[in-house]
């Protein structure tokens, strides 16, 4: 694959600057090491936000490529590309046609002439993009287990304030954005923004309250790396990376250095010092928030982030009221189970299940965002017989999702008390970076009991003894050492019996390599192993 052309991190430094706005401390620390960086965000001295990039993993969400239609298959609608990873990309055919705004997404008319365009449907797609052929595409979902990244023709370009779509000629502005006077404002700013012939833009939510030169600087910046897309498109074999997204840093720089961040502390040197002069020609007050720390103690142990972090990735999870959360992550969907613990509370029980659901809210939101996990969720809340405290709880709910970046929708609490909601899942969560399974139990997180252990090997030794009765009477069992003293302890006196009952002689013997739920049964005399 060819070189990846990516944002340059001075572009993405310069778009940040403000005034600062009342509100929680917050500060931002970042731990650059040799095999991987990590970026929290804190405030109030409470962890809101963790990433984590490693060298080995390549992030791909947001990257553009040029790739090569390798199948179709009309069945499920569907397309294969090839854009030079080991299994093709998944492009839908409705991900192939230009889509509309966004949902969350208010549309402005800029009062240009715009013609009809004749309607392309899903039914064209085959004859638009046939096998061999080269298209542009966007990775809008990674690599996940073992499926292939999923990817759309529907490009966009993230800046700091805005959003720019070559292939859609239709404006919005963000409708997280609710103040009538600032979206009149922001649409007055948008129909001036000089814009090419059949492209759109969104404003985004960083967007609020800026000033109109933000967004003039935003969008020659996003021009300039449209270009530089186009150029490759035309230069570049297919099966090549036309641009990917920018390292953890400067996507940090990006996306969360605003007016609201307070202070940067960072571990290296080197990236201190670039990002101090980066900022520097823009902003004094930018320059004086970016601080190397050089202490003995690794950064996130200084500043309390590890603890937290540690804290955060169990599968208990603790409430300030003394309740508590036991998240679990299948195959198919997120579990959240909400307990009251040892949050006794007043006499007024009612009361207490509120104000224990209405914590579980805030760290529910808090969780999703520290492990990035998504798909279908599930949350047992503790049951509330009244209508207006299981709204309150929903109410919450939305309002601690409107800071996620992820795409939500949460449906209000049913009547098994349960709360249903989808979290976009563009990449592996960060507990399958951390983790792997267990090689012990293969992640299930259970083994069999040594009873059942002791059972299984009973059941084993009769039918072996019965089979063998003629030419085996020596019977020789390795076992691992816990179940050896069940055996003995417990045990023995039907092993006795199973001896006298064959006329056979059994001799154990512990070997702490062995797993748990396995034994091994071997003729004594000639060492063979015997199966059943």
């Amino acid at each position: 694959m060819t070189a990846p052309t990516t944002l340059n991190i001075i572009d993405t430094v310069k778009r940040f600057l403000g005034v600062k706005k009342n509100g929680p401390r917050v500060k931002l620390i970042i731990s650059s090491e040799k095999l991987e960086t990590r970026v929290a965000l804190m405030e109030d001295g409470l962890l809101e936000e963790y990433s984590i990039e490693r060298d080995s993993d390549r992030n791909i969400v947001a990257g553009i490529f040029k790739g090569k239609v390798r199948n179709i298959e009309h069945g499920l609608k569907a397309m294969f590309v090839d854009i030079g990873f080991e299994k093709n990309a998944f492009l839908h055919f409705w991900d192939a046609v230009p889509a509309a705004l966004d949902s969350g997404i208010e549309a402005v008319h800029r009062g240009k002439n715009q013609q009809a365009k004749k309607k392309i449907t899903a039914k064209d797609i085959p004859s638009i993009y046939p096998i061999g052929s080269e298209v542009m595409v966007q990775v809008t979902k990674g690599p996940i287990g073992t499926k292939g990244p999923r990817v759309t023709t529907n490009i966009s370009l993230a800046g700091r304030y805005m959003v720019l779509m070559p292939f859609n000629d239709q404006c919005g502005i963000s409708r997280k954005i609710e103040d009538p006077k600032e979206r009149l404002r922001l649409r007055d700013i948008l129909t001036n923004l000089e814009l090419p012939e059949g492209m759109g833009i969104i404003i985004r939510t960083a967007g609020e309250g800026q000033r109109a030169r933000f967004f003039v600087r935003d969008l020659h910046f996003l021009l300039d790396q449209w270009g530089c897309v186009e150029e490759g498109m035309k230069t570049k074999p297919a099966a090549s990376t036309l641009m990917l997204e920018p390292d953890l840093i400067a996507r940090t720089v990006r996306d969360f250095l605003t007016d609201t961040v307070d202070e940067v502390n960072i571990d290296d040197l080197g990236e201190a010092e670039r990002m101090q002069s980066l900022v520097a020609p823009i902003s004094k007050r930018a320059r004086k928030l970016i601080h190397y720390y050089s202490g003995a103690k690794p950064i996130f142990d200084h500043f309390g982030v590890q603890e937290q972090i540690d804290k955060a990735f169990l599968r208990q999870v603790w409430l300030p009221c003394g309740g508590y959360l036991v998240i679990d992550e299948t195959e198919a969907m997120i579990t959240v189970d909400v307990n009251t613990g040892r949050n006794k509370g007043s006499k007024d029980m009612e009361k207490t299940l509120l104000q224990t659901n209405l914590e579980a809210v805030d760290e529910i939101a808090r969780q999703l965002r520290l492990r990035n996990i998504g798909g279908l969720i599930v949350c047992d809340f503790i049951d509330m017989k009244s209508r207006k405290d299981q709204q309150a709880v929903y109410q919450r709910m939305k309002e601690r999702l409107r800071r996620d970046k992820a795409r939500t929708h949460v449906l209000p609490i049913s009547a098994l008390g349960l709360m249903e909601m989808t979290r976009q899942r563009a990449q592996e969560s960060i507990s399958s970076t951390r983790y792997t399974h267990c090689p012990y139990c293969g992640g299930k997180g259970i083994i069999k009991s040594m009873m059942t252990m002791s059972v299984e090997l009973q059941r084993a030794l009769h039918t072996l003894m019965k089979r063998h009765q003629d030419d085996i009477h020596e019977f020789k069992v390795t076992v691992h050492p816990e179940l050896l003293h069940r055996l003995r302890h417990e045990d023995d006196e039907l092993l006795a019996d199973i001896q006298r009952r064959y006329a056979a002689c059994l001799t154990f013997r512990a070997d702490p390599a062995i797993h748990l739920e396995k034994f091994v049964i071997t003729n004594a005399v000639t060492s063979e192993e015997l199966t059943v």
